[in-house]
């Protein structure tokens, strides 16, 4: 069969040298013309029993299939397509490249004529999203516009910038010790093979141009710039302008524009002078008013209805200057007037503000009141989508960040980006999105950064200005607008409902008497029994009915005085839940507040299907709030917690039972805060309330305009909490904010896609590796090293000094091996014990060589301990010398010969450091060291100088030369194995190693040499400046990042799922996990699997809710087998990536990373895709209703993910299924759309 379908010319087959080998069954032949050389011919067919028949042959197959029975031919489905014109032309022509040069015209300057035409050279031909990082690329196209695409480059972030000329400058100091002659690589890196130019006689060209000279030139152009610098030196600012702004085109005349060039020459590299010593915050002062303001500002771009305060001013002021400001101050002290003023000048100028909050709530409340003062505004958050083409737009931090990594066209526009609630950069879980958004800002946004107090802003606004090369304006304020007075509360009755103690007041003074009044208060009522026990009731619980008593006797006596609205802070969603439902006789409205608030509450949910108002949580929440009473915790309906909110606000919630998230969220103020308890849960035990989360609680105490003061109230239901305790959270620092830094697989990837960004610029630039702000101190010192070590006199290395540098490390080594035995003595029982008084020791330091000393005291500090001993020495040689030479060549290391004095033996007194002792002796000495050392103290006194030493001194001084003439060649010292007992590994192997070493010393030649103690001294020199170099180089370099050694494990992990090759470059796997925000290996890998394709669009949706549901639920779900598969096969990849992250050494067992997918929602995610009612599967559940729309609303945005990711991969079976389940899921209740944005 197969052989027909060759045509071989009739003319004599076998004449032609020809021998056929087949290969394989592909059908593809080989011709071998003649025999080859020395190489056996392969079988004429590679399969062992030649080629398998073939089925049918080709004539009888066309016969079959096109005459016999073509029922395949589409006979009734008849396509009528025109046949495709082939145009070959079009393969002749290409189209032309971008044009790189223009032409301009040349006229004379005075009558106008045309002269000439020049060519002139275009920048920034040909740049697009997909090949630059520069803002003067091309835009895309309009649909990537806002979003971006995860192919695009990010634009390049501030203060990373392209080296300038001044940098180049400093770069070639550094490196200017590269010889060209002979550091040249022969070989490539990466190839096994290179070039080796032999003609090594060949003379280097002179170059026609020194480089260096030209370099220095750049010098002298800086230094054109005096008066620049010195009108700037003038100025409180250092900055010089980035554009300069104003109101008017006329006004920007020719003579701004000259000016901008003019500066552009200096300003490229960052601010003027010196940088290194600069400090990029600038703490402004906000003590003194603020009384030109109008006058510097006369038509200001936003007006209030009230007078700003100082620090208002100051930061407006700093606007109005293009500057970035971080402020920092309570939350009602009106930190939003600098947001607002942002946003108005942004809208004068035609830009962009970007308003970014940590959470979504705060997204949408935010929005409403933008919206309401401005009109211009528009919202991004995972699941709404409102006005984005506005001119302040409000997002999510997430979503900035990855507009910034996809390049999205807002960036160019932006003028302003607002961070509000900063402290949150101190959450574990997403701190690191704040980081990777401030280090990716371009350099012409401007930042706005709102904070609760915190006791870093400075170091904080230093780190960000240093790695945006800008000055950042701190302004913080302690003043609370309204102040707050603390009281503790003991009250649980009628008779006792007054019971409320001043302890900390307006002023900022603890109050200890109030103390102790309430703790006399709650003692009166303990019964007889405990008074005799002690008074201090330890548990922290008590029982529901005593709670209600506590609560009703509070809130009556609260509500008499109209200290109303109250909000009650509740460390639990079940504590919450009971006091307000323990609350039902209690009734705090009038009927005209049960009118509004019903016909409010009727109102706000007509928006839900009839069947959703009837929801058990609906109808509880509407009894309570009709009596005042509400609850907000993220178990609530988001719909339901907007309404409570809005109520709230308007004063008609009397009493708030509320989580800690409601202090979160935006500036909802209410008369009187109740804390329920001050211990809380955080996830890994109880513990007692921080100072930063009390404040930040406390102060929702307190409505501006409305209250004179603000009242706390710490309830004492057991027993009077400790007076240190209170102390420590009423005013202790708050929380400081801190890097939770950590490296994720999305920001590798997306950092690896562009080649211009490196993952380790990024690490460098983060703030847990702000102390590395010496860098440049660092880079100045290396290159002195590095001048120093040339001019240092060559060494010697002949003869007998061959070995001189291997016996350098060999001393080297053995004084480290040396040192660290001497500090395990040390710390150890013995050790201390063998070095008591009377111990006779061996000293050596600058002063002496193999000395005995007998120790007299021991001091009694740990950390630095110092043994004062009695040393002989010569006569002349008792004073200690300030120079003391250190150079020496460690003469005792290879020589254990005891000093033994040539004339007559004096002695001296001295305090010695561990290391000067370099072995401890068998022998000790009866001595008497008090009169010793008065009797040495006394002679340092010049009057009594020239007396005889005292008897005790002279008896010891004999003893030790004694000894060290009985033993001249060394006395045997303590071993600390052996003598000292000490058993540790270390110590052992440490032991043996000295002892090796030791006693390879003596084999050295060099140490015979005559000048060996010279040349020594000079390798030692050399050697020490070496080190340093080494030191401070490994320091500057990447090599001494903290998070390095886990970034080199993460690529492998990322290199063995082949997400990235082997050169780093990002593969179609990593392509897909950059669309995916969390759980992106899980997510890839799943789709690469085709876990999902088998599954209806609703039991993917069910089994995508492993990836956002994160509590722990009692209830067994009942799941179809079909998903109970798909289940196993999720823990399975799981367990996979698990393992495989640990075999790459990061520090995660596979156990908890398989842990962290909770598939308690898989039922209710699958009922509710299939159209079950939500009140039948609020039943299927112990899940609080708030977490379920909560989990269900995140799951949409994953299957967006997943169905964009389907899309980069091809699969649009499965993006359409993606789609379907998104739909299925978006419905009722759960995508309710916000109260605030409609």
């Amino acid at each position: 069969g197969d052989m027909d379908r060759i045509n071989v010319p009739p003319a004599g087959p076998m004449d032609l040298p020809l021998s056929l080998l087949e290969m394989g069954c592909s059908g593809r032949f080989e011709l071998i013309t003649y025999p080859l050389p020395d190489q056996p011919l392969p079988p004429s067919s590679t399969l062992p029993h030649g080629l398998p028949p073939t089925s049918l042959n080709l004539e009888t197959e066309v016969q079959k299939k096109f005459l016999q029975d073509p029922a395949w031919l589409p006979l009734h489905e008849t396509d009528f397509a025109f046949q495709k014109e082939c145009n070959v032309d079009s393969l002749l022509n290409c189209t032309p490249s971008p044009l790189h040069s223009g032409l301009s015209v040349v006229r004379d300057p005075t009558t106008g004529m045309l002269l000439d035409f020049t060519e002139v050279l275009l920048e920034n031909t040909g740049l697009s999203a997909k090949n630059s990082l520069s803002l003067q690329r091309q835009p895309g196209p309009p649909s990537d516009s806002l979003r971006g695409s995860n192919t695009n480059y990010p634009f390049l972030p501030g203060g990373m910038g392209e080296l300038t000329l001044e940098q180049i400058k400093k770069k070639s100091d550094l490196e200017e010790d590269i010889d060209f002659d002979n550091d040249l690589l022969k070989v490539p890196p990466g190839l096994k093979a290179g070039m080796d130019f032999t003609d090594k006689d060949a003379k280097m060209a002179k170059p026609e141009v020194n480089l260096m000279s030209l370099l220095s030139t750049f010098d002298d152009i800086i230094d054109l710039q005096p008066e620049a610098e010195k009108k700037d030196k003038g100025k409180e600012s250092e900055e010089i302008p980035k554009l300069p702004r104003t109101n008017s085109l006329e006004d920007l005349g020719i003579k701004v524009f000259h000016n901008s060039l003019n500066y552009d020459a200096v300003s490229s590299s960052a601010p003027l002078g010196k940088e290194e010593n600069k400090k990029w915050a600038i703490p402004v002062d906000i003590t003194s008013p603020c009384d030109d303001f109008y006058k510097r500002i006369p038509n200001p771009a936003f007006k209030w209805p009230f007078e700003l305060d100082v620090f208002q001013k100051q930061a407006v002021l700093r606007l109005e200057a293009h500057d970035s400001v971080f402020v920092a101050a309570h939350t009602s002290a009106g930190k939003t007037v600098v947001a607002e003023y942002a946003i108005a000048l942004s809208q004068k100028h035609m830009t962009r503000t970007i308003y970014t909050s940590p959470i979504k709530a705060l997204s949408n409340q935010k929005f409403r009141d933008f919206k309401n003062t401005f009109g211009d505004v528009g919202l991004l958050t995972g699941d709404v989508q409102l006005s984005p083409e506005s001119s302040c737009l409000i997002m999510t931090t997430e979503i900035l960040r990855s507009m910034l990594y996809n390049g999205s066209e807002v960036i160019r526009d932006l003028e302003w980006v607002i961070f509000d609630e900063v402290h949150y950069i101190n959450d574990a879980e997403r701190g690191v999105v704040w980081e990777e958004v401030l280090i990716m800002l371009p350099d012409h946004v401007s930042i706005i950064l709102l904070s609760a107090t915190v006791p870093n802003a400075l170091e904080f606004s230093e780190w960000i200005g240093r790695i945006k090369k800008r000055h950042i304006y701190v302004i913080s304020t302690r003043k609370r607008p309204v102040p707050l007075e603390h009281y503790l509360y003991t009250g649980n009755s009628t008779k006792t409902q007054k019971e409320m103690f001043l302890l900390l007041d307006a002023a900022g003074n603890f109050l200890t008497k109030g103390y102790y009044a309430a703790v006399d208060a709650k003692k009166e009522r303990t019964s007889k029994h405990a008074q005799t026990f002690g008074t201090k009731n330890t548990s922290h619980n008590t029982s529901a009915s005593q709670d209600r008593a506590v609560w009703l006797t509070l809130l009556h006596f609260l509500s008499q005085r109209q200290q109303t609205p109250v909000v009650a802070f509740t460390f639990s969603r079940t504590r919450c839940d009971e006091n307000a439902r323990s609350l039902e006789s209690m009734d705090l409205t009038t009927s005209i507040e049960k009118a509004e608030i019903h016909s409010f509450f009727q109102k706000s949910l007509s928006r839900l299907r009839g069947g959703d108002r009837q929801l058990p949580q609906i109808l509880l929440m509407r009894d309570l709030l009709k009596r005042g009473i509400a609850v907000h915790h993220s178990g609530i309906l988001p719909i339901l917690k907007e309404v409570i909110e809005m109520l709230f606000s308007r004063g008609l919630v009397k009493v708030l039972f509320a989580t800690e998230t409601f202090a979160m969220g935006v500036n909802m103020p209410a008369r009187t805060v109740v804390f329920d308890s001050i211990r809380k849960h955080d996830g890994t035990g109880f513990r007692n309330l921080l100072p930063g989360e009390y404040i930040q609680m406390a102060g929702r105490a307190g409505r501006r305009g409305l209250d004179a003061t603000g009242t706390v109230i710490i309830l004492c239901k057991a027993g009077v909490h400790e007076m240190a305790d209170l102390h420590v959270m009423m005013l202790g620092k708050p929380t400081i904010l801190q890097s939770q830094f950590r490296l994720t697989y999305t920001m590798i990837l997306n950092l690896l896609r562009v080649e211009a960004l490196r993952v380790t610029d990024m690490m460098r630039r983060s703030f847990s590796e702000s102390h590395r702000d010496t860098e440049v101190t660092y880079k100045k010192r290396i290159s002195q090293l590095k001048r120093t070590l040339s001019s240092l006199p060559p060494l010697d290395t002949d003869g007998q000094l061959t070995d001189l540098m291997p016996y350098y490390h060999t001393v080297t080594e053995l004084r480290t091996t040396t040192d660290s035995l001497q500090r395990a003595i040390l710390e150890s029982v013995n050790g201390l014990k063998a070095l008591s008084v009377g111990r006779v020791v061996v000293v050596n330091n600058k002063q002496h060589v193999n000395a005995l000393g007998v120790i007299l005291q021991v001091s009694s500090d740990a950390v630095n301990r110092t043994f004062t001993a009695l040393i002989i020495c010569e006569k002349g040689n008792e004073e200690v010398e300030e120079k003391g030479d250190s150079s020496t060549a460690f003469p005792h290391l290879y020589n254990t010969a005891l000093f033994i004095p040539e004339g007559s033996c004096s002695h001296t007194v001295q305090k010695l450091k561990f290391q000067d002792i370099s072995s401890i002796t068998v022998k000790t000495l009866k001595v008497i060291p008090d009169r010793i050392i008065d009797n040495y103290n006394k002679r340092q006194q010049p009057r009594f100088r020239h007396d005889p030493p005292g008897q005790a001194i002279s008896t010891a001084t004999q003893e030790l030369l004694r000894l060290a003439e009985a033993n001249p060649g060394g006395i045997a010292s303590l071993d600390p194995v052996n003598d000292l007992q000490l058993k540790s590994i270390d110590v052992v192997e440490g032991n043996m190693r000295r002892r090796a070493l030791q006693e390879s010393l003596q084999d050295f030649s060099c140490i015979h040499s005559p000048t060996f103690a010279e040349q020594f001294a000079r390798v030692k020199e050399r050697m020490s400046v070496q080190e340093e170099l080494d030191r401070l180089k490994f320091l500057v370099s990447d090599q001494s990042l903290s998070l390095l050694p886990e970034y080199h494990q993460r690529i492998k992990v990322l290199q063995s799922l082949q997400y990235v090759d082997t050169s780093g470059a990002v593969q179609l796997k990593g392509r897909v996990a950059c669309q995916i925000s969390s759980h992106e290996l899980l997510l890839t890998e799943l789709l690469f699997e085709n876990v999902l394709s088998p599954l209806a669009p609703e039991e993917s949706a069910a089994l995508l809710s492993c990836l956002v549901f994160t509590q722990n639920t009692q209830v067994e779900p009942h799941i179809t087998n079909m998903l109970q598969e798909g289940i196993n096969q999720v823990l399975s990849v799981a367990q996979r990536i698990g393992e495989l992250q640990r075999d790459c050494g990061i520090p995660q067992t596979a156990e908890e990373f398989v842990g962290q997918f909770k598939f308690g929602l898989t039922e209710v995610v699958y009922c509710w895709a299939r159209g079950m009612p939500f009140a039948e599967i609020a039943l299927l559940t112990d899940i609080q209703e708030g977490t379920v729309v909560r989990c269900i609303q995140r799951l949409d945005e994953v299957l967006k993910e997943v169905r964009q990711a389907a899309r980069i991969v091809g699969d649009s079976v499965l993006g359409s299924k993606m789609e379907k389940a998104s739909l299925a899921i978006r419905r009722d209740i759960v995508f309710t759309a916000s109260l605030y944005t409609h």
